[in-house]
């Protein structure tokens, strides 16, 4: 499965990766600087939902796209839709 995201879609993910890969590098910096315990669980909780929501938007235009057009027959979309769930279950 390619992934064929419109430029929008595709800059709202890659914005949220982004944010992501800055909240870990201050996490690793709150970590190396020996910040309270419960300040650097907190950030890598908000990283795990930043990524999360990454993913979902992935899967969710995912769906949308592959679901929708007209490429896939009645049999592919059945393992089209099996393959999109168990990604979308392997983020829950």
């Amino acid at each position: 499965m390619e992934l064929d995201m419109a430029a929008d879609e595709l800059k709202s993910v890659l914005n949220r990766l982004k944010r992501a890969q800055g909240q870990i590098a201050g996490i690793i910096r709150m970590i190396e600087e020996g910040r309270d315990c419960e300040d650097v669980i907190t950030q890598l909780a908000a990283v795990s939902r930043a990524l999360d929501r990454a993913g979902f938007a992935i899967i969710a235009t995912g769906l949308q796209h592959c679901m929708t057009d007209g490429r896939y027959e009645a049999a592919d979309r059945g393992q089209m839709r099996a393959r999109l769930e168990k990604l979308f279950l392997s983020l829950a």
